[in-house]
Parts: C-alpha cells; structure tokens; sequence
C-alpha cells in the first residue's frame, strides 16, 4: 500500500500523524473522520497488481538508428476496474538522451475482465541485444488517495543491427561491376579472368587479344574479350581486440570496420563471390561461412550485431592460423583492423608471409580525419605542436602501409565516412586486374 501525494496533502490539512507501520508499508497511525473511511474504501477498490496478467510482442529486431515497437498486453482478471500508471523498463540505451521518462511510462484504464494494450517505442543508441527489464504497475482507487503497486518480469529482446550507412554507396559500385561483368567486358587477362566472346577488333584495342584462328575464318579481325571469374572466394577478418575500441567521432572504429565488410559483402555477392566473415582477437568471436548469396549479408548483419571490442591485445598468430582454416583455398582475405606502427610491426608482419604465399591479402584501417584537420592547424604555439604531433602520427602510418605493401598487401586507410566506398573501389580494382 503506498501513501499518494494528494492523501499526504489531505493529512497535512487535518494534521493527521502519517508514520511507517513497517518497512516498506506507509500508512496513518491516527485519523478522524470521513478522510479515514474514505482512505479505506479508496485503498479496498483499488484493482490488486499481482493477479494482472502481461504479454509481450512486436519487434524483435531492428537497425541502429532506426525504432522498434514492442507491445504490452495487459490483462486484467480481477473484478474491479484498473486505473494504473505502468512503467515498461529497459536499458538506457534503448532510447535516445533525455527521452526514456516519456517513452516508458503508460497510463492505462482496464475494466474488469477485460484487456488493453499499450506500445513502447524504442530508439536504441547502442548496437547489440536490448532485454527488457520488470514491468512496475501502480493501481490506483477512484480517489487516487491510495494506490497498491507490484512489478512483473515479462520478457522480450530486441536486436539492434548495425546501421549499414554505406548501402547508399551500392548502386555506383553495381554499375562499376556490370561494366566488369561481361556487360562492357574488359580486355585485360588476368589469373582472376576467363575468355568471354569474340568481338570485331577496334582500333586502340591490345593486339595480344586479337585471335589470329576466328580472324583467318573470317573477314574482320576478331578480339577475344574476358570477364572477371565469378565464385571467387573473399575471407572478411574482423580485428576486435583494443585497437579497435578507440573511437572516431562518435563510434568505435570497429563499427565504421563492420559498414565497409556490410559494402564489401554485398557487391561481391552480387559478383558471385562467396563471401565469409571472421571475427578475432584472441579467440573467434564471430564466424559466418558457407551462405548463399542471398543469405549472406542477413548473417553478417544478425553476427555483427553483438559484436563488441575487446580490451586486450589481438593474437596475431592465432587470427592468422583461424583465417587459413577458414580459407582453406586461395581467397581474397580482407583485414579490418589498424595501421598503428606497433600492433602490426610486432604482430602481424612476422606472420603475413602465411597469409601473402597462399592469398591475396587486403589491409583496411580507419584513418581519424582529426588528426588531418590537426596536421593543418597554425597561428599559435598551440597549434604548431599539434601540428607537428598529427604530421609525426601520419608519417608512422604511411611507413606502416609501405612496409605491408612491400609484403604484395593492397593498403586502404580512409575515413569512417570513406572508408567503405573506398574499399569497395579496392575490390573493384582487384577483380579488374585479374588478381581474384
């Protein structure tokens, strides 16, 4: 039984004594009168919280950003009507700053027998599984002297995917790969290529394409044309140990990593390209292999949502040895992780050569664009070390991406912003070379 705010007023008035009976139980230790009886009747028809029955659904899913609707059924057994205030709890990235007190909190009317439902809208901060909390409900009498108040555990989970801010880049880079299709076939032969059609020779084309055998059976000259290899295979390797916690503008860099795999993935699917993920630090976190084209960008989304950086050194030894068993044969083996000097000089470069022999090995990292914008900073003291510091930090990369590259590792270092198109570019290149 809970005291309200207006029966307080009401004691306040009648200088009516309030104390505690017990703990937990507030209540009058000393009335006169009407107010009394009419506490009591206030408190006796006040609907009981307990034998209320609660039911959840909606949605179960949905991208970082965007909301989710989860519906609460309330049921209402008893004989008497229901005047509550319903608090429907969940974490508190579950919405956005400042605005959790209006979104969980219902009032609701259920006479006897009866049952109603009430929505919660969730706008979720934070990637990864949001499980709701207790359900508190205050019932209050008709009064609205007394209330009585109980809590239910109904439980329901909501998955917030990644945000996938990079699909908008799709369709350029769809174009760019009809063009290497076959649609406007390419005259570069290459490991990743096979032979196409026949075409008339046009000037300006390379002679090494001309096929001197159709040309002697006909009047023109005859070029064979080729087209990328399809059913190629791509092996994306998330780096999720500390490096990738640090964050560039409002994210971790783990999360700008993931959109450029979501881009990645989805134009070499499109290309017929199997497409796997693995995520590693010093165990494997997340593993998606052998889905179809059409089912591989939903798995990848579904395992990257619960993915989460991890404080501690990545093994570069044990993601090496955990991408050649999952890449058994020769692949294109993407690395998402840093180019900071010290990670990859003592960690990966003495074990690159495993990867380089059997692979082509492709090395992503996001580039903070403040220290860019510090590199260019002048006019005080201040400013010149800043300067200095930025231009000192942008050397290191640059000499870390030379030393892969002299590897045979193609370097991307872009932006979060990008870093996906620019890495979708790579692919590209990659495939137009004849190097898949």
């Amino acid at each position: 039984m809970a005291l309200t705010g207006r029966t307080a007023l009401l004691a306040a008035l009648g200088s009516i004594p309030v104390g505690i009976l017990e703990p937990g139980w507030t209540g009058i230790l000393a009335v006169n009168g009407p107010l009394a009886l009419a506490c009591a009747c206030d408190y006796a028809l006040a609907a009981p919280v307990r034998r209320l029955l609660l039911d959840r659904s909606g949605d179960t899913s949905t991208r970082l950003g965007d909301t989710a609707d989860v519906t609460l059924t309330l049921t209402n057994p008893s004989r008497r009507l229901l005047r509550a205030q319903v608090r429907d709890a969940w974490p508190p990235s579950s919405w956005q700053p400042g605005t959790e007190i209006e979104a969980s909190r219902h009032r609701m009317t259920v006479p006897a027998g009866e049952r109603r439902r009430v929505t919660t809208r969730l706008r979720p901060t934070r990637r990864g599984d949001r499980r709701a909390d207790r359900v508190t409900i205050r019932s209050y009498g008709p009064l609205g002297l007394f209330s009585r108040q109980g809590t239910h555990n109904v439980p329901w989970t909501v998955r917030v995917l990644p945000p996938f801010t990079s699909r908008k880049h799709l369709p350029s880079k769809l174009a760019r790969l009809r063009e290497l299709d076959g649609r406007t076939s390419v005259l570069t032969r290459g490991e990743g290529t096979e032979f196409d059609s026949l075409r008339e020779y046009i000037p300006g084309d390379d002679t090494r394409s001309i096929d001197w055998r159709a040309t002697a059976r006909q009047s023109a000259v005859a070029v064979r044309t080729w087209r990328p290899e399809r059913d190629r295979h791509i092996l994306l390797v998330l780096d999720t140990g500390r490096t990738s916690a640090g964050r560039v503008g409002d994210a971790p860099r783990l999360d700008a990593s993931m959109d450029a795999a979501l881009l990645l993935a989805a134009l070499a699917s499109r290309a017929g390209d199997r497409v796997a993920l693995l995520a590693y630090d010093r165990r494997v976190r997340a593993l998606v292999q052998g889905r179809s084209a059409g089912d591989v960008l939903p798995s990848l989304v579904t395992a990257m949502a619960t993915l989460e950086p991890e404080l501690l050194e990545t093994d570069a030894r044990g993601l090496t040895a955990a991408a050649l068993r999952t890449a058994p044969r020769r692949s294109l083996i993407v690395l998402l992780t840093t180019l900071d000097s010290a990670p990859v000089e003592q960690g990966l470069l003495p074990v690159l050569p495993q990867l380089t022999q059997r692979h082509t090995v492709l090395v992503a990292s996001v580039a903070d664009p403040h220290i860019a914008r510090m590199a260019k900073s002048r006019g005080t003291a201040e400013a010149v070390y800043e300067a200095a510091a930025a231009a000192q930090a942008q050397s290191e990369r640059r000499r870390t991406a030379d030393q892969l590259r002299r590897h045979g590792v193609t370097v991307v270092d872009a932006s979060p912003e990008e870093l996906a198109p620019t890495l979708a570019d790579a692919y590209l290149a990659l495939k137009a070379a004849g190097r898949l």
